[in-house]
Parts: C-alpha cells; structure tokens; sequence
C-alpha cells in the first residue's frame, strides 16, 4: 500500500475540530504471560496504525457535499484519503479512511452541522529513524536553531 491516496480530502472542507479530537495508537508489542507472574515482551510490528475521533462543524453546504463525497468518491468509506491533521510533528496530510459510518449529520445552533467519526491513519507520524536517540537535542532544537542562525554581534 502507497503511504499516499490519490484522493484528497477536498479543499472547501473544514479542518478537524479541536474539541474532542483524540489519538489512540494500536499497540506494537507482543505481551507473553509467564508462570512465574513475569512477562516477556517484544516489537511485532514497527508501523502501527493510529485511530483518531475527529469531528467537523460544516455549513449546509459542506454537509451535502461530505455526504455525496463520501458515498460517491469514498465508495462509502470504503477508499483511503489524504487529510490535514495536526500531530505533535506538525500539520500535514495523513493517509487515512474511515472506520464506520460517520455519525450525524447533526444540527448545532441555528445553521451549522456537526459530523464525527473515528478515522484510522495508516502510521503515527514520527521523527526519521535516529531522533529517537537524542531526545535533548529534539527538546532543544528551538535554542540550537537560533544559536546557529542567528547573526551575533562580535565582541
């Protein structure tokens, strides 16, 4: 599988609401219980999906759009999408689909519909192979990134 979707989500689309947005990531090891009330565990897998409960206000007409989009272009939710998410790596397009029927549309205020739905991205974003190792100078890369741009005065 391609880490990317010919299908976009579309432009005139709103971003994921803040309110009730999660992350929970599929688990990566492999937990064997021991007789002794020990237990043995181990890496079965590097790249592990991650679910996200995200939910949208749309306008009337973001609302219908969405609902054809989805039954046409996701073949019911069916296909894989790339989508703008903000991660602790930043905002940037995920590969993602849906896990179920979405829930809603449902009205909120006077003209604005609320949809939600848990979406499964194809992998937690991550730093490259290597960061991992250096933790201090991920922590410090704002005060690193200016001491070596920055001009100083001479003295």
């Amino acid at each position: 599988m391609a880490l990317t979707s010919n299908i976009d989500w579309p432009q005139g689309f709103p971003c994921v609401l803040r309110e009730g947005h999660t992350t929970r990531h599929a688990s990566p090891l492999l937990r064997t219980s021991m007789a002794s009330g020990r237990a043995r565990q181990r890496r079965k897998f590097t790249s592990v999906p991650s679910v996200h409960t995200c939910a949208w206000l749309m306008t009337q007409a973001q609302a219908q759009a969405f609902e054809a989009w989805f039954a046409e272009r996701l073949v019911d939710g069916v296909e894989w999408f790339n989508m703008p998410l903000r991660t602790p790596m930043g905002s940037g397009k995920l590969l993602c689909r849906f896990m179920d029927m979405y829930e809603g549309p449902d009205l909120v205020g006077i003209d604005r519909w609320q949809i939600s739905a848990p979406i499964e991205v194809w992998a937690r974003p991550l730093l490259p192979p290597g960061w991992g190792l250096l933790p201090e100078l991920v922590i410090g890369s704002s005060i690193i990134d200016r001491a070596v741009n920055q001009e100083w005065p001479e003295g």
